[in-house]
Formats: C-alpha cells, sequence, structure tokens
C-alpha cells in the first residue's frame, strides 16, 4: 500500500493526521537534517498503523516535504 505524505518537522510536538484514506500530515520534532526528520516520520507512522517500522520504505521525496511512503 502506497500512502502519501505531508511532512512538517521541527513541530512542537509528534502526531500523525489522516486527511483522507491515502494522505497523511506527518509532524515530528526532529531537524531535517541528516535524514533524522524522515526516520523519525517512519517510526511515527509505525506507531500510527501498529507496525515495525522496517515495514516502511521511502519511495519519493526524502528530500522534500511531499513524501511518498511504501507499507509492506
Amino acid at each position: 500500500m502506497k500512502i502519501f505524505v505531508k511532512a512538517k518537522a521541527n513541530a512542537k510536538k509528534k502526531q500523525v493526521r489522516q486527511v483522507d484514506a491515502m494522505h497523511f500530515v506527518v509532524q515530528v520534532k526532529e531537524a531535517p537534517i541528516q535524514g533524522r526528520a524522515n526516520r523519525a516520520i517512519i517510526n511515527v507512522l509505525a506507531e500510527y498503523f501498529k507496525i515495525a517500522p522496517s515495514r516502511i520504505k521511502i519511495v519519493s521525496g526524502s528530500s522534500s516535504k511531499q513524501k511518498t511512503f511504501e507499507i509492506l
């Protein structure tokens, strides 16, 4: 399953908000430096979907705010 995420780094709290069936807004506290925010987004999504972080992969947008993830 592919999902589309609008990432918001440097937020005050971590949060996942579902916009519709395939689109999410994810806020994380980490800065977008050396992939820290991407790893934090994967961990937050894993908590939200109650799966292991290793089952979530970035398909596109690793350096963009608009990201596509694949959940295995």
